[in-house]
């Protein structure tokens, strides 16, 4: 299963709508095929393992991270195949989290006489597809952030210097967080300090497809960016998200004439966007999984209104001090310890001289409650 984990981790980003899967063909103690989900409207995880398999599929055990899928959509179900390659054994991961049709997968392969088990590696398995998970049962996406640090806390020095506090390796990984991701969100501030692209470095092709760049959204209230801002200038979607109060109609059409979107949504007391309402339109058009970049203000907004779902923090050993240099989480924050947010799943990486600590927010078991 950890093997599956890995080959499905290859597919983050292009399979959307569709979660990331991989799946492992294992005959006699030793692996006969495997594969995974490459891209939508492509054969699934479960198809691969089984075609790299061949012959040595007949009495096997198939370990799949995702319980396999028993209905017709743009390719016929991963049911079917298991079933017509003669596998004897299905051991699955984590169950379909769409109460449309969970465990209709594992149910039809035990009424066909095989032997099912679920929830191996499961936590593991749930959040792979956290995304896909959240969107179908709630109809948001899953909001990851992600911060670059001194090891005490600070975003920048007291005259603004950032670039670059995190190590080229670090930023690099960051990129894989792009690449994984629907679509990329930072506000107003960061476009007009540092005017970045918010696009995925990684291009390299490989035999599975290329790294995609993510929709880049701008929160904007009153639409103050420029038209000539690199994000709005690179190839694929970008919008900017303002407040239906303020804004100059002039100002929205000449965004709109440059190749932007704009999204104007209901202000919230203090005539800013009300995120949640932005969440709800990302979500409608498709969006499962948004990543946070950007400063202390876009961050602290999000965390104040428990929005986060996960979070990746990339710590570098340099000390920058002073009370006037910007922290990554602005906003209110938690006035108790006992109300502040608890990350959970932590995991540690070491990256060179960086480190990487991971964690979740949100409790999975919520998208898979019946």
């Amino acid at each position: 299963m950890a093997r599956a984990l890995r080959l499905a981790e290859r597919g983050l980003g292009r399979t959307s709508p569709n979660p990331a899967v991989g799946a492992v063909v294992v005959r006699d103690g030793v692996i006969a095929g495997e594969g995974f989900h490459q891209k939508t409207g492509t054969a699934h995880a479960e198809v691969h393992a089984i075609s790299s398999a061949g012959e040595k599929a007949e009495g096997s055990t198939i370990y799949v991270t995702l319980e396999p899928c028993n209905h017709y959509g743009r390719t016929p179900p991963c049911t079917k195949a298991i079933v017509e390659a003669g596998v004897s054994r299905v051991v699955v991961g984590a169950m379909d989290p769409n109460p449309n049709i969970a465990g209709g997968g594992a149910g039809f392969l035990r009424s066909r006489g095989l032997e099912v088990q679920t929830g191996c590696m499961e936590d593991r398995c749930r959040l792979l597809i956290a995304p896909f998970a959240k969107h179908v049962t709630t109809g948001l996406p899953w909001v990851r952030t992600k911060a670059a640090l001194s090891i005490d806390g600070r975003v920048a020095t007291r005259t603004g210097e950032s670039k670059w506090i995190t190590s080229a390796r670090a930023r690099m990984l960051g990129h894989t967080l792009r690449a994984a991701s629907d679509a990329i969100l930072v506000g107003k501030n960061t476009v007009l300090l540092d005017d970045p692209r918010l696009t995925c470095r990684i291009k390299e092709k490989t035999a599975w497809g290329q790294a995609k760049d993510p929709i880049r959204f701008v929160l904007d209230s009153r639409l103050e960016i420029g038209i000539n801002s690199r994000v709005l200038g690179e190839t694929g979607r970008a919008v900017v998200v303002g407040s239906e109060a303020g804004v100059r109609l002039e100002k929205k059409e000449a965004l709109e004439a440059s190749g932007a979107e704009v999204w104007l949504m209901p202000p919230d007391r203090h005539g800013r966007p009300r995120m949640g309402d932005v969440l709800a339109r990302m979500g409608e058009s498709g969006i499962q999984s948004l990543l946070v970049e950007g400063g202390a203000t876009i961050h602290g907004t999000f965390w104040d209104q428990g929005l986060v779902d996960e979070a990746f923090f990339f710590y570098a050993p340099v000390v920058i001090g002073g009370t006037d240099a910007p922290c990554s989480i602005g906003g209110h924050g938690a006035g108790h310890l006992d109300g502040a947010p608890r990350l959970k799943m932590i995991s540690h990486r070491k990256i060179g001289d960086n480190w990487l600590v991971h964690g979740v927010v949100t409790d999975l078991d919520r998208f898979w409650r019946a």
